[in-house]
């Protein structure tokens, strides 16, 4: 049986202590380089592999210094710090360039936790919306490739439909999941954290340049609570809190249909007048 593709994308191949060679996917191709969640998930996978690993991801970290030229990459997992019950990780991705030289495209952190159960509550429910079945899916064609990996059903906050500079609201809601059916994971979950396009396109309905800058997800649900979910349905909502000089930050929540909190992001996005 073939991999999904998602784990295709994400597939690496250890060459030493906390050393893996990976390759880009065209499957998750975006304008510049791959898809910033694909590339989220495989630093996350190269801490999930390395055998010294404590526990689950509490929180990941991604900082997108250049985009991945298509090919073959190398990626860096070492745990600097383990405690009695969490543990912390630096990442890299290194791509060779044409003069033969290594260069750093990507850096990233993590720490991962051995989960106790406590008492636990959602503070933030999740928003009447809905049910899946009564959303219209995404249809707009899309020029990147990696989008067509979803299906998209979007309550509110499409993509607009004219670029004619009257947005007026930051705040998109959709329905989401794999489009060829896989199980939800942690790395699977890290993508889908970034699944939003970049909220400038819709607070101004103007099409700029923009690109993730850095990107932190922070996972409230482990691998356990994920394994119910399955093929199911994940309610994402995302906005903008403040666009200056070049950069804007976006939050992003993500639940289960049950209504159960699985994680929250927020990233700082570059954009061009």
């Amino acid at each position: 049986m073939n991999a999904h593709v998602f784990d295709q994308a994400i597939a690496l191949t250890a060459t030493g202590d906390g050393q893996y060679t990976g390759a880009t996917s065209s499957a998750y191709a975006n304008m510049v380089g791959p898809f910033g969640g694909i590339t989220a998930a495989t630093v996350l996978n190269a801490v999930m592999l390395h055998p010294a690993l404590l526990g689950e991801p509490l929180s990941l970290t991604v900082n997108f210094c250049a985009g991945l030229a298509d090919g073959p990459f190398e990626v860096s997992a070492q745990p600097v710090r383990t405690n009695r019950s969490t543990q912390h990780w630096v990442m890299a991705i290194t791509q060779t360039n044409a003069a033969g030289e290594a260069e750093t495209v990507t850096t990233a952190s993590a720490v991962t936790a051995a989960r106790r159960e406590t008492w636990s509550v959602d503070d933030e429910a999740m928003p009447a919306v809905p049910v899946p079945s009564e959303v219209s899916p995404y249809t707009v064609p899309s020029p990147v490739e990696w989008i067509r990996r979803y299906e998209l059903r979007p309550i509110e906050g499409a993509i607009p439909p004219t670029w004619d500079g009257t947005g007026s609201d930051s705040r998109s809601r959709l329905w989401m999941r794999e489009a060829v059916p896989r199980p939800l994971d942690l790395c699977g979950l890290a993508a889908l954290a970034d699944v939003f396009f970049p909220r400038v396109w819709l607070r101004r309905a103007t099409r700029v340049p923009a690109g993730t800058v850095s990107m932190t997800v922070y996972f409230h649900a482990g691998s356990a609570q994920l394994a119910e979910v399955g093929h199911g349905w994940v309610l994402g909502q995302a906005r903008a809190q403040a666009f200056r000089n070049g950069f804007f930050d976006q939050t992003a929540l993500l639940w289960n249909e049950a209504g159960h909190l699985l994680c929250s992001s927020h990233q700082v996005v570059y954009y061009k007048e």
